[in-house]
């Protein structure tokens, strides 16, 4: 049984701390966390945690409550809990390139990820905008979707991490081609949904009011949608935003896709932070995140909840069966 990888990420958040929860589960495949050993084994004393670190050399059974596999990426500097230090944005880094390197390799189902913290990698000299581009970038893909999802809600994104000046840009009719082709594939073969519903948002208010708010629904989005529909693909034109998020809207929806991060997030998060999970659509392999950031200042506390990460591995797992 092929390993999933977990990257445990900023070393100086929760990321380390909510790794350590992966202990108490029992899989049918193994979970290896991607961490300096020794920062995890002084998490665990400083959380009161009970666990047993194992190297993974390969194993092919899995561990029992209370284990933990480990492979070791060695830290640059000592960590201080809840204090960035650029020094280690590279061991942040070498966790991404190994459980890349796993997947497309095939030495792994795939990659769920704990919170890294952009600002202080590219403190360190590295352009680095976020997971998603980096796992796009490292497999040699035109273009990937980020999508989050709830139990009941899934937000997919046209654009990810851009300022807010740049989006209408980058709404170009190639790029909702490739964004919408990749949301129908991986929502047809990963997610088995046969003839996916998918509700689009417009990008200005009230989705360019027939262009008294903006043209770019007229000249760019709509154009595209059409092109959908007369494939006979279930997918509306073009909807305001702040209707579109209602239950009536979303009854039937398998998906919405958003134009902007900070258009869909807000509301899929308000309606299950914590549970809700990232996925990155079209790599040639499974990734999973957490929705949420390193929390600093809970690192190390005991405070910080741990159930996104699990819920993320499991949909990875899920996903490996199919």
């Amino acid at each position: 049984m092929l390993p999933l990888y977990v990257t445990s990420g900023e070393p100086a958040g929760i990321g380390p701390d909510i790794c350590l929860s992966l202990a108490d589960r029992v899989d049918e495949r193994p979970i290896v966390v991607l961490a300096d050993q020794a920062l995890l084994k002084k998490r665990a004393e400083q959380l009161g945690v009970n666990v047993e670190l194992i190297e993974y050399t390969g194993q092919k059974v899995s561990t029992a409550v209370g284990q933990l596999y480990v492979e070791h990426v060695a830290l640059a500097e000592e960590v201080v809990l809840g204090q960035l230090n650029a020094a280690n944005a590279s061991y942040v880094l070498e966790q991404l390139r190994c459980a890349a390197d796993y997947a497309m390799r095939d030495l792994s189902v795939g990659v769920a990820t704990a919170p890294v913290q952009k600002s202080i990698i590219n403190d360190a000299g590295i352009a680095f905008s976020g997971h998603t581009e980096y796992f796009q970038e490292f497999a040699g893909v035109a273009r990937v979707v980020m999508m989050l999802a709830t139990k009941t809600l899934r937000v997919a994104l046209a654009t990810t991490h851009l300022p807010l000046r740049e989006v209408a840009d980058a709404i170009t009719t190639e790029r909702l081609h490739q964004v919408i082709d990749i949301l129908l594939h991986d929502l047809q073969s990963k997610f088995k949904i046969s003839q996916p519903r998918v509700l689009v948002c417009g990008l200005n208010p009230h989705a360019g009011e027939d262009g008294y708010l903006g043209r770019e629904e007229i000249d760019v989005i709509n154009p595209v949608l059409e092109s959908y529909r007369k494939q006979g693909v279930d997918m509306s034109l073009s909807l305001p935003a702040d209707t579109l998020f209602t239950p009536e809207h979303l009854k039937d929806a398998d998906a919405v896709l958003a134009m902007y991060h900070d258009q869909g997030l807000p509301v899929l998060k308000s309606q299950g932070f914590g549970e809700a999970i990232n996925i990155t659509l079209g790599l040639p392999f499974i990734r999973t995140s957490v929705d949420h950031g390193t929390a600093l200042s809970l690192a190390g506390t005991g405070l910080a909840k741990h159930s996104s990460l699990q819920v993320a591995v499991d949909l990875a797992l899920d996903l490996a069966r199919q």
